[in-house]
C-alpha cells in the first residue's frame, strides 16, 4: 500500500514550550469565522486528507442512527453503528515499517514485543457524528474570549467545551483535553483486569459516580471558575478492600486550588482527608501498573510536567469502538496474554495532536515523559506513550472511543495499558460482562453526594 502524505502545520517545526507563561489565546474574527466552515465547530479539519484516506468530515448524525436500535440512560451496552465493516488490512511485525510515519513508539513497541500475536485492524474512517448546536456556539465564543491564565493552568472562557477550537499553544491542546465535552453524569460498575506476563488474571471491581460540572446543562456558558468535577468510587473487588469509598472534588484551576479527596476505611468506620490524590499514586486494582493520574491517559495538575506541542500529524489510533463494548464479547476471549484480543480492535487513520510533557527539574513523578496524541474530532486522548526517569519507552497505553448516544457526545471506554518490560497489562474500564454499561447523563446525581459525610454514609 502506498504510503499517504502526512499534514503537519508549521507549528510542527517549532516546539511551543509552556515558558511564556500567560499567553494571548483569542484568535481573530477571522480565524474564528472558519469554524463550521474550513474546520467543524471544534476546530478539525473538515476536509480530508491528500488521498482520501481521512475522509471528510460529513457530521450527518447527531446522537442515535436512524438505523440503530438504542435506548438511552439506562446503561445499555453501546451498538455498534457500522456492522458490515471490515478491516481493510493489518499493521504486524513483519510490514510496521511500511506504516511507521503513522504510529507512535509505544505502537511499534508493542509489534516488536509480541510479533506472532500483536496486530492493529485498519478500519474506514468515519467522521459522521457531531456536537449539539449548543457545543458549538461556545466553543467559537471561547475561540474569540478565552485566554489562558495562571500560567497555562486556567483560562477565562465559558463552560462548555471546547476552550481553545484554534489553538497555538500546548497548554491551550491540554485545556481542550481535559475539558472535553462528556456526560455530566456517569454511573458505572467497572471490572478491573490484572494481567500478568503469563497470562493469570487478578480482578478489581469498583463502583463509579462522576458528576462533571463544566458540562451540566445549567452550567453551560457560564464562566470557568469553581470546580470541575466531582467522583466518587467505591472497591467490590478484591475482597480484601470491599466498602472502601473515596470521594474527591477537582478544581478547575490547579493554580487557585487543589484536588482534594477524602477516603472511607470500613475496618475503622472512618473518614479521613488523603492529602494527596492524584499525581504517581497507584490506581486501585492495576497491581501498581497504572497511576491515578493515568485515567483517560492524563488527569488532574499538570504542573509537574513542562509542556511541547508537536503540531499535528496521521496516526493509527482507536475510533468508533464499539465491537469491543459489546455485551457478547467475553473476557476469556478479549483478555489475551500479552495483550488484548487484535480481533475485537477497531483503528483507522486520524488526524490527531501530538501533546509531549517532560518532567521538571526538581519534581517527582514515576514518568519521567509522557506523550499523548489526541484526536482531532473529540478533543480525547486516545494513544498514549510513557517513559521512565531515565528517558526509556516503559508504557504504552490507548483507549477505545466510541460516540454515546446518550450525551451526543465520544465515551472513553474500555482502555489497556502495558507495561513493555514485562509484557503485563491492565485492562481498565471493563463493562464487556456486566449487566449495565455506562449509565450517561441521567441527571441522577449532586454536590451534595460527594462530601465526607456522604462518605461516611454510604459506609454504613
Amino acid at each position: 500500500m502506498n504510503k499517504t502524505r502526512v499534514w503537519v502545520p508549521v507549528m510542527t517545526t517549532i516546539a511551543l514550550s509552556m515558558a511564556a507563561g500567560n499567553a494571548m489565546a483569542k484568535v481573530t474574527e477571522a480565524e474564528a469565522a472558519k469554524l463550521g466552515k474550513e474546520l467543524t465547530c471544534v476546530g478539525a479539519e473538515a476536509g480530508p486528507n491528500a488521498d482520501g484516506s481521512i475522509p471528510a468530515f460529513s457530521g450527518k448524525w447527531l446522537g442515535k442512527p436512524p438505523h440503530v436500535e438504542y435506548s438511552p440512560h439506562v446503561g445499555q451496552h453501546p451498538v455498534d453503528v457500522y456492522p458490515e465493516d471490515k478491516p481493510l488490512f493489518e499493521i504486524t511485525a513483519a510490514n510496521m515499517d511500511q506504516y511507521a510515519d503513522k504510529l507512535s513508539e509505544g505502537q511499534k513497541a508493542m509489534l516488536k514485543r509480541f510479533p506472532e500475536t500483536f496486530r492493529m485492524p485498519v478500519y474506514q474512517s468515519r467522521r459522521d457524528f457531531r456536537y449539539p448546536d449548543i457545543i458549538c456556539e461556545l466553543a467559537k465564543k471561547n475561540a474569540l474570549e478565552a485566554e489562558l491564565i495562571d500560567g497555562g493552568l486556567g483560562y477565562t472562557g465559558y463552560k462548555g467545551p471546547v476552550g481553545f477550537p484554534i489553538p497555538k499553544e500546548p497548554m491551550e491542546v491540554l485545556a481542550n483535553m481535559n475539558f472535553p465535552y462528556r456526560a455530566f453524569t456517569e454511573h458505572i460498575v467497572r471490572d478491573t483486569a490484572d494481567v500478568s506476563s503469563d497470562g493469570s488474571i487478578t480482578w478489581g471491581r469498583q463502583v463509579n459516580k462522576n458528576l462533571n460540572v463544566v458540562t451540566t446543562p445549567d452550567e453551560l456558558g457560564k464562566p470557568m471558575e469553581g470546580l470541575m468535577a466531582y467522583s466518587i468510587s467505591g472497591t467490590l473487588l478484591p475482597e480484601r478492600d470491599r466498602g472502601s469509598y473515596t470521594a474527591s472534588q477537582e478544581p478547575v484551576n490547579f493554580a487557585r486550588a487543589k484536588r482534594l479527596a477524602w477516603q472511607y476505611d470500613p475496618g475503622t468506620r472512618r473518614v479521613r482527608q488523603l492529602p494527596t490524590y492524584g499525581f504517581d499514586s497507584p490506581m486501585g486494582g492495576t497491581g501498581g501498573k497504572m497511576t491515578i493520574d493515568q485515567d483517560r491517559l492524563m488527569n488532574g495538575d499538570p504542573s509537574r510536567y513542562e509542556w511541547t506541542l508537536h503540531g499535528k500529524k496521521e496516526m493509527y489510533i482507536p475510533a468508533n469502538a464499539y465491537r469491543i463494548h459489546s455485551k457478547d464479547v467475553k473476557y476469556a476471549d478479549l483478555l489475551t496474554k500479552g495483550h488484548a484480543n487484535p480481533k475485537f480492535m477497531r483503528y483507522e487513520l486520524r488526524r490527531v495532536w501530538v501533546l509531549e510533557g517532560k518532567l521538571k527539574e526538581g519534581y517527582r513523578h514515576a514518568f519521567g515523559k509522557r506523550v499523548m496524541f489526541i484526536d482531532e474530532d473529540n478533543w480525547q486522548a486516545s494513544v498514549g506513550d510513557y517513559y521512565d526517569t531515565r528517558g526509556e519507552l516503559w508504557q504504552h497505553a490507548f483507549i477505545n472511543h466510541y460516540y454515546a448516544f446518550d450525551l451526543n457526545a465520544w465515551q472513553a471506554g474500555t482502555a489497556f495499558y502495558h507495561d513493555l518490560n514485562s509484557g503485563a497489562y491492565v485492562g481498565f474500564n471493563l463493562v464487556q460482562e456486566r449487566d449495565k454499561a455506562w449509565v450517561l447523563n441521567a441527571g441522577d446525581l449532586t454536590p451534595d453526594m460527594y462530601t465526607p459525610a456522604a462518605l461516611r454514609a454510604m459506609g454504613q
